[in-house]
């Protein structure tokens, strides 16, 4: 998936909104309660304890795996593409490393990612335009015409 300044003819589009984070637990619930504030003030057609849901699996996976020699900072963007709202979580940490793992049932770690692959319409992950990588889900028809 493209981000939405990629996208043709969408290359001044601003996102929505937007959140630099410390890459420290306590991030995860900040990043929860702004997403709910941002969805309170739009009519989304979609779940958003689903979207909180994946966005705090990415958010907890950015602070995890996200690693940086000098300080660093989560960002996370959220975009309108059409009907579709896309969620972008940006990290200093290595794109090739971004998987869906097959956790043991005894396994502590190892969901999130295959909690997001269920639960949105399409993710991705790749280099960020501001370094390291970018994980994102989609969710279509968040806004219905």
């Amino acid at each position: 998936m493209a981000d939405a300044h990629d996208e043709p003819g969408t290359a001044t589009l601003p996102p929505m909104g937007g959140m630099t984070l410390y890459p420290v637990p306590e991030s995860v619930a900040r990043a929860r309660r702004w997403f709910r504030k941002f969805a309170g003030t739009y009519d989304l057609a979609c779940s958003i304890d689903d979207c909180v849901l994946m966005l705090s699996e990415l958010v907890t996976n950015a602070i995890l795996y996200g690693e940086a020699e000098e300080a660093w900072r989560v960002r996370v963007e959220w975009w309108r593409l059409g009907e579709a709202l896309r969620v972008d979580v940006h990290n200093p940490g290595l794109p090739t490393d971004v998987h869906l793992c097959d956790p043991d049932a005894n396994d502590a770690h190892g969901r999130g990612l295959r909690l997001v692959d269920g639960l949105s319409d399409s993710w991705s992950a790749g280099p960020s335009p501001f370094g390291g990588t970018v994980v994102s889900f989609q969710v279509n028809d968040a806004w219905k015409p």
